[in-house]
């Protein structure tokens, strides 16, 4: 009998869900999906350390000798996604999604201009949009943006879904397809009940995901369902027959090590009964959405949890940079900390200039002279980094 990864494969797109590109290629997915915290711990595997110095060298060269570390850093992170991207592509037949920054959800104009850069860089490997998903977190704004790039040609993954009403605007905006978080949704219910489990018929990612897929396929939308942050298996089983399911690498590991029977629990040519169609403004999406204070809730969670893992990466990469220019990206902020801070330009930072803490300035100004010179800064923040000091 097959295992039960072939015999949902043979029913539902599987997608790896891991920025690790060994992993991928263990399981040979059609397709690959990434996010900043997959990114940030793929970064922390030494054989990808290349690809790392690579992004951040040639990010150094786009933004030329003078820019700041952090102007660096911030190209960077453009790169390296790609450049995780692109090495991913070498390997699955299908698409990668690589994600817009999350800081920018709120921003329907910022988010525009990240995807078309994002997608320029891609187009800069000869690599076409009929491979790349653009990731953008389902917020009216992010919605909105995806609209907008479908119309250009540039396919949008909206991701961080966890309720009907992102579900119903993401459809009526055409977009490719969307990323339901059918474990955070289950934690989200197992925390506000205080139930320990839910057998897989009644998880309540579960059951969000059925609705979503069935309404679709009932008012014929082209939207894609791709089920996603999944808890165990049973939740799998019981979507088996979805568009798409993206799904880590430890949990393809179970599939494929179990054997049994699978059963198609979603048809698209024969979708079950559902609700009445509904079509949502953006008065009537905010509406739906703050009535659901489950997707309120896991959705802005879903935002700030990305965001950290984006400013962690940032300064992991600052580090590394510094440590590729041999403190010559240190220097960059040293300068920049007297720029800061000199508000009356005579070279140096007084007590009263200095914007950080107190703290930080006493231990800085080791000749306790009052003020804080170049070699005082470098001195203190070179010990503290690792560099020589003065």
């Amino acid at each position: 009998m097959a295992n039960l990864l072939d015999q949902l494969a043979a029913m539902t797109v599987v997608v790896a869900d891991t920025g690790d590109i060994d992993a991928i290629k263990q399981f040979t997915p059609r397709d690959a999906t990434t996010n900043p915290s997959l990114i940030l711990a793929a970064a922390q595997i030494p054989t990808y350390q290349d690809l790392i110095d690579r992004s951040l060298k040639e990010s150094r060269d786009v933004m030329g000798a003078d820019a700041s570390a952090e102007q660096v850093v911030r190209e960077a992170l453009d790169e390296i996604c790609v450049t995780f991207g692109k090495e991913i592509l070498k390997i699955v037949p299908g698409r990668v999604s690589t994600e817009v920054d999350a800081r920018l959800s709120y921003d329907t104009e910022a988010t525009i201009a990240k995807a078309r850069k994002l997608i320029g860089l891609y187009r800069m490997a000869g690599i076409g949009t009929d491979r790349v998903l653009i990731k953008i977190a389902s917020t009216w704004e992010g919605i909105k943006a995806a609209e907008k790039l479908e119309r250009e040609g540039i396919h949008c993954n909206l991701t961080l879904l966890f309720g009907f009403a992102q579900a119903v605007a993401c459809a009526e905006a055409g977009v490719t397809l969307i990323s339901p978080f059918v474990g955070r949704i289950l934690d989200w219910f197992k925390k506000s009940t205080g139930r320990s489990s839910y057998p897989g018929p009644e998880d309540p990612g579960v059951l969000s995901v059925s609705q979503i897929f069935n309404y679709f396929k009932t008012y014929g939308y082209k939207t894609e369902v791709m089920g996603a942050s999944f808890r165990n298996t049973d939740e799998i089983i019981e979507l088996a027959g979805c568009d798409l399911l993206t799904i880590s690498p430890g949990l393809l590991d179970q599939l494929r090590q179990t054997e049994g029977e699978l059963d198609r629990k979603l048809n698209s040519f024969d979708p079950k009964p559902t609700q009445e169609q509904i079509h949502l403004d953006e008065v009537a999406f905010r509406a739906m959405l703050h009535a659901d204070t489950m997707a309120t809730e896991k959705l802005d969670e879903g935002i700030r949890g990305f965001t950290k893992a984006i400013e962690t990466l940032e300064a992991q990469l600052a580090h590394r940079l510094a440590q590729l220019e041999g403190g010559a990206a240190f220097g960059h902020a040293v300068h920049e900390i007297l720029l800061l801070n000199d508000l009356d330009g005579d070279g140096c930072i007084s007590r009263e200039e200095w914007l950080g803490s107190d703290a930080v300035f006493d231990a800085l100004d080791t000749d306790q002279d009052g003020r804080l010179m170049p070699t005082d800064v470098q001195a203190g923040l070179g010990a503290a980094l690792g560099f020589p000091t003065p």
